[in-house]
């Protein structure tokens, strides 16, 4: 049996919304994402691997919408996860708890700024010199920002959660647009579990006091 085989039932067609086919890929990424997010919401540490599961899911269904920057960036997104499940249960060093909730610095904003700004910009050339991508612009902004929020998941910095609504703000719809109806559905539900999990770490936060950042490599 070929690997075609086994995701060509995963591609076919579950139901219809507004005369668009939705996939077994859709649902399930749909599903494993939104409860992804729930989990980041609460601090759990089981977000990661179901994360992961999402990411192979969004990989087929972004590659068949010819979103190929979102389907690169699930690759992305896989590595951070295995480094972001570690960083929540060592990232305080040898003998501490969880990682707590802290600030980003002046300085992380300004290489992530910076990073954000070059990668948008490199992404969008290449996606529009080297495929049929019909919105590489938005394609490369929502990469970027997903991935300056990922770093900051992973780090668990407050802010993080705003980068996710901005990329939340866009990916809304950009799928829409792509007729990903199911997914642009999801991504209304990631911005309002976006905006529970931004209230609940700023608690957490203010529980535990103000702290310093500390010195990221």
């Amino acid at each position: 049996m070929s690997l075609a085989d086994v995701l060509d039932p995963l591609q076919q067609p579950l139901f219809t919304v507004l005369d668009t086919p939705v996939s077994w890929t859709e649902v399930l990424g749909f599903g494993s994402g939104a409860l992804c997010v729930w989990l980041v919401a609460r601090q759990h540490l089981a977000n990661w691997p179901i994360g992961i599961a999402n990411n192979l899911f969004f990989i087929l269904l972004f590659t068949q919408a010819g979103l190929y920057a979102d389907a690169g960036l699930q690759v992305v997104f896989i590595t951070l996860a295995a480094y972001g499940w570690w960083t929540w249960t060592h990232g305080s060093g040898p003998g501490s708890g969880r990682l707590p909730v802290r600030r980003t610095t002046r300085t992380e904003w300004a290489w992530l700024l910076a990073a954000g700004a070059v990668g948008t910009t490199g992404i969008t050339l290449l996606l529009d010199r080297a495929t049929d991508s019909t919105v590489p612009f938005w394609d490369a902004l929502t990469t970027a920002l997903s991935l300056m929020a990922t770093y900051g998941q992973c780090r668990k910095r407050l802010e993080s959660w705003w980068l996710w609504i901005a990329a939340d703000l866009i990916y809304i719809p950009l799928y829409a647009h792509k007729e990903l109806y199911l997914t642009s559905l999801l991504y209304i539900g990631f911005l309002t579990l976006c905006l529970a999990g931004l209230r609940n770490w700023s608690r957490d936060l203010a529980a535990t006091g103000p702290r310093p950042a500390e010195v990221t490599v």
